[in-house]
């Protein structure tokens, strides 16, 4: 089940990742039998979408978690653009975002602790 999350302790303890909420920033929890197993900090920054963070645990990775929570953005937000970073060699992220319609629209050098980064980018014409 797809919810949105206001528990800043719950998805904070998940992972390493630390969600801090600001009139922009939301959460939407992938749940499985009441636990959250996966999650996606976004914000909302006008008339744009931005994915800040997308997290599910290791054990059920390679189940469509992280595509379902994207999926249910796409399909629920009416947003033109939206935008992401992904390490440029976390190729199965890459995989799954151009899967949704994403594509690489720059590279952004080292901006991942030395590594570079790809900027995605989805656009409804």
């Amino acid at each position: 089940m797809l919810k949105e999350i206001n528990d800043l302790n719950l998805v904070n303890n998940l992972s390493d990742y630390q969600v801090s909420f600001n009139q922009f920033n939301q959460v939407l929890g992938f749940f499985l039998n009441d636990n959250l197993i996966g999650f996606v900090d976004y914000s909302i920054i006008y008339d744009r979408l931005e994915i800040n963070y997308i997290f599910v645990k290791e054990e059920y990775r390679k189940q469509k978690v992280a595509y379902r929570l994207l999926k249910y953005i796409i399909d629920n937000y009416n947003y033109q653009n939206i935008t992401l970073e992904v390490n440029i060699n976390n190729i199965p992220a890459i995989n799954l975002y151009q899967k949704l319609g994403f594509k690489i629209v720059a590279t952004r050098p080292k901006y991942y602790n030395g590594v570079d980064g790809y900027l995605m980018e989805r656009r409804i014409s």
